[in-house]
């Protein structure tokens, strides 16, 4: 997982750079709390409605969502985490980026993941 500063990188400038990687860009919007995280993840990706909405769910359904663009001939995903200041603080965060960072070992090249850090 890549990390960069809101101030470094806009996410247009993000979005462009991959693209012209030739991958597809999946943008995860900000939220503050770890169950509103949860679900916007849960959004984006288009989980299940099983989905338990708790960090061993997040970590199954993204494992899941690695299965699926592996049988996909879409290209490759990068998705751009959007983490406001306010998130990074909270406990779960860390358990979020590990649970990402396994997401794209397990995925190998179909997955990539960057976080930003915005103010």
């Amino acid at each position: 997982m890549k990390i960069y500063s809101s101030d470094t990188w806009t996410l247009e400038e993000l979005q462009e750079q991959v693209s012209d990687a030739g991958r597809r860009t999946l943008l995860v919007p900000p939220a503050n709390t770890k169950q509103s995280v949860l679900e916007v993840f849960a959004q984006v990706l288009d989980f299940p409605e099983f989905y338990g909405v708790n960090l061993d769910a997040l970590n199954d359904s993204l494992h899941d969502y690695a299965d699926a663009l592996s049988e996909d001939d879409g290209g490759p995903v990068t998705m751009i985490w959007q983490v406001p200041a306010a998130y990074r603080t909270d406990r779960s965060f860390g358990v979020v980026c590990e649970i990402l960072q396994d997401a794209e070992r397990y995925a190998g090249r179909d997955l990539a993941v960057i976080a930003v850090f915005e103010n």
